[in-house]
């Protein structure tokens, strides 16, 4: 059912986004992949996947901290592909600090990147799946969209809008065959948690090893990262016909952290 479909994938040059934007073309879909690395590495790995897999790649930098920019992307997929019947939101940035020391201007980036750039590109995109009669939102969000962590305000009040965000999506849409659901993923050893992991061990002034154990992994119960792969396996799934009565759900996958 991905053959000759389109996936729109946000953040897909490393991490998750990469892992979901791959399984996509493995399944058939064509894909835009989307991020602000170099060109010549976005180039690479758009050349790598189509030899692998035969599929159409385009890539696009739209920057996300833009409001514009989302819908941007969204337009030019639509354009150079006829159609975004997948549209997974997944960038994402992150900070660290104290909530009485957190830049009001790091604040804005993340709100921007992952909760409005969001917004802005399910806005651009519903127009077209109604159009056609069918699609599937997919927003990537975060085990931190369910419960909290000190010192990481801004990325888990974004994470929180976004599960209320595809929640609303998910109501307004329930009578078409489209559907809008969030995957709410523990820790995954991505770019992003490497980050994460400098950041805490500064704060707390601890080593590399101990912060993976005693402070990264110690709310989730597996005691092991979630793979990018097993997190893309879900976000196929959610995009497939069994999956079209699942909407409005924000799904955990987090070795357990949030069963607790």
């Amino acid at each position: 059912m991905f053959k000759g479909k389109t996936a729109l994938v946000t953040g897909s040059t490393s991490g998750i986004g990469q892992s979901v934007a791959h399984a996509f073309a493995r399944a058939g879909a064509n894909v835009m992949l989307h991020g602000l690395g170099r060109a010549e590495d976005l180039a690479r790995q758009r050349s790598a996947l189509i030899a692998e897999t035969g599929v159409r790649v385009e890539s696009h930098d739209a920057d996300l901290r833009q409001p514009a920019e989302a819908a941007r992307l969204v337009a030019d997929t639509e354009r150079g592909f006829g159609s975004v019947d997948f549209l997974v939101n997944n960038a994402g940035i992150q900070f660290v600090a104290a909530v009485d020391a957190f830049p009001p201007a790091e604040w804005d980036a993340i709100q921007n990147v992952v909760l409005n750039a969001s917004f802005h590109a399910i806005r651009a995109a519903v127009p077209g799946m109604k159009r056609r009669g069918w699609g599937r939102i997919v927003n990537v969000a975060s085990a931190h969209g369910l419960v909290a962590s000190p010192f990481k305000s801004a990325y888990v009040a974004a994470k929180h809008g976004l599960v209320g965000l595809t929640k609303s999506v998910a109501l307004e849409l329930a009578e078409t065959a489209i559907t809008c659901n969030a995957v709410c993923p523990g820790y995954v050893r991505t770019p992003l948690v490497e980050g994460q992991i400098e950041s805490q061990a500064a704060i707390h002034g601890l080593p590399r090893d101990q912060v993976i154990r005693d402070v990264i992994l110690a709310a989730q119960p597996s005691k092991r990262f979630v793979e990018p792969e097993e997190v893309a396996a879900l976000v196929l799934f959610l995009c497939g016909e069994q999956a079209r009565s699942i909407t409005g759900a924000a799904i955990p996958i987090d070795g357990g952290w949030t069963a607790r």
